[in-house]
């Protein structure tokens, strides 16, 4: 016997003796061999050692299983095993009892562990190891017991392997790297949903934890259920090699299963039944260092060849442009050339920067209608050009909304039966230039509050992750997770890249209008200050810092994605869908629009309503009774803000004002709406609204965060159809270059919401069931149907953003008072 044998000899001669006064001990050693079945009795006057000795060589490596089913039924006074190896020892129980929730105990009768193989530095070398058999039951109990060696215990790589495991026979195999292999997925399948099982990476060390109760104690975990998937890289293992250690658990639930009875004795024992699954293993090679490199390059040139296209047309455009200015110049030089008199420009008409020309009949029948409008302020082009000299910080919305005859005015004309832009865009320009610029700085400044607990939240969420290896709190594809670094899923993340770039590509084109503007305005150009859709470029910056933002949180989330942190990934979703239909709204209703403060509060209140929704929502009918109500009458607040284009007041006597107008035009007499085209929105926003309140509050769906994104998708969705119907019906036209971004982005939209709704992963049902949906890359290696998602939405934003942005270009040289509000 070695040290450790005297050892254990000694302390169990001496527990035994202990527990049975004035009886002797009897202690047989046994020479026992491989493969040969030991039936034998054991009681608490005997003890019963078997020896037995193997071949261990360094270069090959065999694992050794020991198989003990105990034919007794009494669990009173179970069998003690204790495996003496070299350098572990190992002990067991049979019954061997493991532990449910709520303290379920479950008690196993066929238990085999394999012996962990201590390390031998010779080429080759005789090991002993000793199987000792004992208990504390005066009764004699039967037993038998195996010891045979396992053959294929060193996996191969991409050779599938098969193998049966239970409760209490857990199996684990050792994987060796080969040579030139960095980095592999270890793969885990079985055609058996239940019983659940879990999969674990530990590094070739003893003891192994092979047990339910303890295989969380070190190493990579996950729970399973049909699929199961761990990338390990060689970086982790000192030892260049791992153990795969296949565990089924006692009950289902941390898969989803369904929970057994609660027993009505604390210390009553179940019996789980048949719970042995057939599972295959495959340990692949993952990609190399070339795959990482060439994702990297596509990704970039997918996104950068947009840039490359853009710096082409606007080349094209101000070649363009030159030959339409050298051609002005030729044809104002003209009449000198001829000895005529040069004519005034107002005569011939004047150049707009696009080089249509407005002739001098348009200019005086604009003027003309501009007298008859209500109210309207006119200026000479002096006064125009000196007042955008003046500071914007001596200019206050207030300077010009608290006058009396003004406040008169807007109650005239707001409520006239057919509304032109003019009416809505008589305010100082350099007060409502200030009024959108807020915008942008109000985002900016949410957006670095936001991102920094954010940032520090998920390398939070990953750094816990890579300390306790616990693969259930993150929902990846793990069959396409690829690692660099410290991050687990680093396609995920690259992926979002195209939401910065193509967001900073949009800020840069609504830069360059915007400084093309100011200097029309600089020089007085008429169809700058009097015709087209006003330029106001506030929302447009808002909207392109949102979608940077997008595409920032949107990788942060996807850094562990789960349940807690999936705000991240729509919250500037929300914003993005709520500036959109601002800016709808904005273009031909300047003056009334919502304020950056009121429609911010908006959006801070939605996403207040979506975390409660993630939190409380999950089968809360009261909750949802709540939501629904706030839903239904938030709408109908709007609509009457819409309808009535803010000239109403919600006071004590709304309810009186409501009974008389249903009694005036209803009931008195029978008339229909003053405001056709608006009713007509308001009605079809309220149909679609009311259903998606009646749809959550019926079925109450588990995502409440998509849920609510739909809402406000619908809503966008359905004020842009109205608008452009609303354009076409008014004899507007929409350009080449706009209608060519509209068929284009509808064309990606399309493909994105395919890819999106391939389902590879979901943190609304548990980690197991989630790695039921995973699935292999389809693009290079190392792309999946969600990295594509993310390539193609981020197409498809920045293409709405440029819908948005030149949709009104034919209306550049048209006046504002024959251009409809709708």
């Amino acid at each position: 016997f070695d040290t450790v044998s005297l050892l254990w000899l000694c302390v169990t001669q001496f527990v035994c003796g202990s527990g049975a006064e004035g009886e002797t001990n009897n202690v047989i050693q046994k020479d026992a061999e491989f493969d040969v079945t030991y039936n034998d009795t054991v009681t608490s006057e005997n003890q019963t050692i078997y020896a037995f000795n193997h071949t261990v060589s360094r270069n090959k490596t065999e694992g050794v299983r020991v198989f003990v089913d105990v034919l007794s039924q009494g669990f009173e006074s179970p069998i003690l095993f204790v495996v003496r190896q070299k350098q572990a020892v190992v002990s067991f129980q049979v019954p061997l009892i493991l532990r449910g929730l709520y303290q379920r105990k479950y008690p196993y009768s066929h238990v085999g562990r394999t012996l962990c193989q201590p390390p031998t530095r010779a080429a080759s070398e005789t090991q002993y190891f000793f199987v000792d058999v004992s208990t504390l039951s005066s009764l004699g109990t039967n037993y038998q017991l195996r010891v045979s060696r396992v053959e294929s215990f060193t996996l191969q790589t991409d050779k599938k392997f098969s193998f049966t495991a239970s409760p209490s026979q857990p199996q684990y195999f050792k994987y060796v790297f080969p040579d030139g292999v960095d980095t592999v997925i270890v793969k885990v399948n079985s055609e058996m949903t239940f019983p659940c099982s879990v999969m674990s990476i530990q590094d070739i060390q003893c003891p192994v934890y092979d047990l339910d109760n303890n295989v969380a104690f070190i190493g990579m975990y996950q729970t399973m259920t049909k699929k199961g998937a761990i990338t390990v890289q060689r970086k982790d293992f000192p030892s260049n090699s791992f153990y795969v250690v296949v565990v089924v658990k006692t009950e289902d639930e941390a898969c989803g299963g369904p929970l057994r009875f609660y027993p009505l004795r604390p210390d009553e024992l179940i019996d789980a039944g048949n719970r042995s699954k057939f599972i295959d293993v495959i340990v692949t090679p993952a990609i190399n260092s070339e795959v990482y490199v060439m994702g990297m390059l596509f990704c970039l040139g997918i996104f950068l060849s947009f840039y490359l296209l853009t710096l082409l047309m606007t080349c094209l455009e101000n070649k363009r442009m030159k030959k339409r200015e050298v051609f002005q110049i030729a044809a104002d030089m003209s009449p000198a050339e001829t000895g005529k008199t040069q004519a005034s420009p107002y005569e011939y008409g004047s150049f707009a920067d696009n080089g249509s020309t407005l002739s001098s009949e348009a200019i005086t029948d604009s003027a003309t209608s501009t007298d008859n409008n209500y109210g309207y302020v006119e200026q000479s082009l002096d006064s125009v050009g000196r007042s955008r000299q003046e500071s914007l910080s001596s200019v206050e919305e207030d300077d010009y909304d608290t006058l009396d005859d003004i406040t008169s005015d807007k109650n005239i004309v707001r409520t006239k039966k057919f509304l032109c832009v003019s009416d809505l865009s008589r305010k100082d320009k350099r007060i409502l230039s200030k009024k959108y610029q807020i915008y942008f700085w109000n985002i900016a400044t949410i957006a670095v509050f936001y991102a920094l607990p954010v940032v520090q939240l998920v390398i939070t969420y990953q750094t816990v992750v890579n300390v306790t290896g616990n693969q259930d709190i993150c929902f990846y594809n793990f069959l396409c997770a690829h690692p660099l670094g410290a991050l687990s899923a680093f396609n995920n993340i690259l992926s979002n890249l195209g939401y910065v770039l193509l967001g900073l590509l949009f800020l840069l084109i609504v830069l360059k209008r915007d400084i093309v503007h100011n200097r029309a305005l600089v020089r007085n150009d008429l169809n700058a200050l009097e015709c087209g859709i006003p330029k106001h470029f506030g929302l447009y910056y808002a909207m392109g810092t949102a979608l940077m933002m997008e595409g920032l949180l949107s990788a942060c989330y996807h850094v562990c994605p789960n349940y807690t942190n999936f705000q991240f990934d729509t919250s500037f979703m929300y914003m993005i869908a709520g500036l959109c239909m601002l800016k709808l709204y904005q273009k031909r209703h300047p003056d009334i629009n919502a304020s950056a403060y009121t429609a911010y509060a908006c959006l801070a209140g939605v996403i207040f309503f979506s975390v409660l929704g993630v939190v409380f929502g999950k089968g809360n009918t009261v909750f949802w009774i709540i939501f629904s109500v706030i839903h239904i009458l938030s709408t109908m607040l709007l609509s009457t803000q819409l309808y009535y284009m803010g000239r109403w007041r919600l006071d004590a006597g709304i309810l009186r004002r409501i009974v008389y107008v249903i009694y005036t035009d209803c009931i008195r007499q029978c008339s229909g709406p003053m405001y056709i085209d608006r009713m007509v929105l308001l009605v079809m926003g309220n149909i679609v609204n009311w259903s998606l309140a009646a749809y959550g509050l019926i079925e109450r769906p588990n995502d409440f965060a998509s849920y609510l994104l739909a809402i406000a998708i619908c809503n966008l969705l359905l004020y842009f159809a109205f608008y452009i119907i609303m354009k076409l019906r008014s004899g507007e036209r929409i350009q080449c270059l706009a209608l060519v971004c509209i068929l284009f982005t509808a064309v990606v939209w399309g493909f994105a919401l395919y890819f999106f709704f391939q389902g590879l992963s979901t943190w609304q049902k548990t980690p197991a069931e989630s790695r039921e949906h995973n699935r292999d890359c389809i693009l290079l290696s190392f792309f999946d149907d969600h990295d594509i998602w993310h390539f193609l939405s981020s197409i498809a934003m920045f293409g709405s953003f440029l819908v948005l942005l030149t949709m009104d270009d034919d209306l550049d040289t048209v006046q504002r008072d024959k251009i409809l509000a709708f």
